[in-house]
């Protein structure tokens, strides 16, 4: 089993067979929520240089929000409405590999380097998007990466209109 920091780094480098063992590892579900709030605190500091406290406070707090809506959006969509027929999954597992798959996510803190702001966001947006497919596809037990890219995109948008929102 591999320790919390070899998962991070597993799950950043996009290996199947850490999503593989978070979505089996029952205990792991601390882990997970502990990467979502150092990737929400990374993105916390990037608003804090921007807005102050206040600034990290809400982007901190929006991140963690998003994440769990995502996070059900797609277990919700990918496990109860468009399962296939293998699919045995429970919230638990969806949360383990999602919250894992925000692990790109403390290099949000790039963004304060003067010049990488827009292309921090972009590159990170993209790894952690790759990352949330290869967690879904793990949690749902998926074999069509069309239908897996499909229930991303939703939560992806909902995960996008959300973020706006609460911003």
């Amino acid at each position: 089993m591999s320790t919390f920091s070899q998962r991070m780094v597993g799950a950043a480098k996009l290996e199947v067979s850490i999503y593989k063992e978070v979505r089996a590892d029952t205990q792991a579900t601390g882990q997970a929520l502990g990467v979502v709030v150092l990737s929400s605190i990374a993105q916390g500091i990037v608003a804090f240089a921007q807005g102050g406290l206040r600034g990290f406070a809400l982007r901190t707090a929006t991140a963690l929000v998003v994440w769990l809506v995502w996070a059900l959006v797609v277990y919700l969509v990918g496990a109860k409405i468009l399962p296939e027929p293998q699919t045995r999954s429970d919230i638990g597992e969806v949360l383990r590999t999602t919250g894992f798959a925000a692990s790109p996510g403390l290099l949000w803190v790039l963004g304060l380097v003067p010049g990488l702001g827009f292309l921090t966001v972009v590159a990170v947006s993209a790894w952690m998007f790759l990352a949330m497919v290869i967690a879904v596809r793990q949690a749902l037990n998926y074999e069509s990466m069309e239908r897996t890219m499909g229930v991303c995109l939703v939560g992806w948008f909902l995960h996008i209109v959300i973020g706006v929102m609460l911003r």
